[in-house]
């Protein structure tokens, strides 16, 4: 295991009351949401940043938001550290607890609770999986836009803690654009409720707040979401590029023109290769890289919108235009694009990065990108949302050799420095957790930080919530 990235030290007087906290969690819950063996907690160990790991103290797997009020009254009062938890699916550590916390698993919490159709929303459970609130609704005509690639197992408590995006999110936002209020249990146990079914509320904007906080200001435990009406019609289409440049300006290009596709995802040449292995979707392997171009509407808007994008990307050199011709080909189209990371790890151990930057920038920080791992002596395979320049370099490795695997870190920051510098961000929808912790300071000035800390202090004082995440070590506010 790498030990690149440091954790707080266990608090003595929590592991020092390890059978009484476990005895006391006992008389709190039913005994089948309560794990305590060593060998029953190895599964939440990690999460998918899976180059580190710590066996917690104990996991709780609660079925009500009292249950949940409860574990969180009484951690509070022995200053227990809680990380709450979804579904494991954290690309940047957020889930990963360590030897003094107490694990709080949402994923009991599993139901739809209501479905509001008159005012398009729905009301869930923090532990209900992304993709079966658009199974639910589907039949009757909506979906739930935000779509990540692990929509199959993430669940929306993990998606508002990390403010989740996904393919789609181009046209219809990300996890905060589609959330229209929270329950939440504080550190003390106090339920509250932020927003609603209404589109706004008064007051400050906490929902805002919350959405993003990574598990450090309270416990979600039911959200509201919005439903969205299905399209008419929608259709993608693949464009292949000599190089993964000229589909980046094409990007840049294609939004600066006001032009709107509901999605717009890059692949180069690698990915394309692991994908269309895997998938066998019929993506081109001739061509340098590739755009999925989705749009939707009706035949006549499709057309129109479509005839101005094939105009931009000839001015780029487009070597292919191919449009779907059936729902299947559709489906394949987007089987081999969000298979992409589970089709990598078939070939080999990677880091999954998520820098986010300005369109303009895509070209340059692509190429900049192919400098940082050829000097590193890695691979890489890109595969992004460009549409909102969300960047996803899969940085391959050999996790089996620690410096192949110190290497990949390595080059891992210095691709999220380049990121800031371009004029972009460390995070657009995996979160900071440990990953991007220590380098939140090349991102934020020392005042920024420190604001940004009062904030979490006043939900959290003693910082028992998920505590070792988002903000580094040093320079924190005392307990």
């Amino acid at each position: 295991m790498s030990e690149a990235i440091r954790f707080l030290p266990p608090r003595p007087a929590v592991l020092s009351r390890r059978a009484a906290i476990i005895a006391d969690l006992t008389d709190l819950l039913p005994a089948d949401c309560l794990v305590h063996e060593p060998r029953e907690l190895v599964p939440f160990e990690t999460d998918a940043f899976i180059s580190y790991r710590r066996l917690p103290l104990a996991v709780v797997l609660p079925r009500t938001t009292a249950q949940v009020a409860a574990v969180m009254r009484y951690c509070h009062r022995y200053g227990i550290p809680v990380v709450p938890r979804g579904a494991g699916t954290s690309l940047s550590g957020g889930a990963i607890p360590q030897e003094d916390a107490v694990v709080l698993g949402l994923s009991r919490m599993s139901r739809i609770l209501e479905v509001d159709y008159a005012n398009r929303t729905a009301i869930v459970q923090a532990g209900v999986t992304n993709l079966s609130i658009s199974e639910t609704v589907g039949v009757d005509g909506f979906f739930y836009a935000p779509d990540p690639s692990s929509q199959l197992a993430c669940t929306i408590g993990g998606n508002i803690g990390m403010n989740s995006g996904g393919a789609h999110c181009l046209k219809y936002g990300v996890t905060t654009n589609n959330l229209l209020g929270v329950k939440m249990v504080l550190v003390d146990g106090t339920v509250i409720e932020l927003g609603g079914k209404h589109l706004d509320a008064a007051g400050y904007d906490l929902l805002g707040l919350v959405c993003g906080s990574e598990g450090q200001l309270g416990i979600v435990t039911e959200a509201a979401v919005r439903l969205i009406a299905k399209p008419e019609g929608a259709r993608p289409v693949l464009f292949g590029f000599e190089t993964s440049e000229a589909a980046g300006a094409c990007v840049a290009d294609i939004i600066g023109a006001g032009i709107i596709p509901v999605a717009i995802e890059f692949m180069d040449k690698p990915a394309i290769e692991i994908c269309e292995a895997f998938a066998q979707a019929g993506y081109p392997l001739d061509v340098g890289a590739l755009l999925i171009v989705e749009v939707e509407g009706s035949e006549a808007e499709m057309d129109t919108m479509l005839a101005g994008i094939v105009e931009i990307a000839r001015r780029h050199d487009v070597k292919t235009v191919r449009e779907c011709q059936s729902a299947m080909e559709a489906a394949l189209i987007w089987k081999g694009r969000k298979s992409a990371f589970g089709a990598t790890g078939r070939i080999a151990d990677y880091i999954c990065m998520d820098g986010t930057v300005p369109l303009g920038k895509l070209s340059y920080v692509l190429n900049k990108t192919s400098e940082i791992i050829e000097r590193f002596g890695l691979r890489v395979a890109n595969v992004f949302h460009a549409g909102d320049g969300n960047m996803h370099p899969l940085i391959l490795f050999n996790a089996n050799d620690p410096e192949d695997a110190a290497r990949a870190e390595e080059a891992g920051n210095e691709i999220l420095k380049l990121c800031v510098d371009a004029g972009g961000c460390l995070t657009g929808e995996h979160g900071v957790g440990i990953e991007k912790r220590d380098l939140m300071r090349h991102q934020y000035s020392d005042a920024e930080l420190a604001q940004q800390m009062a904030v979490r202090s006043a939900f959290d004082e003693d910082w028992i919530l998920n505590p070792s995440k988002v903000f580094p070590l040093e320079g924190r506010p005392v307990a």
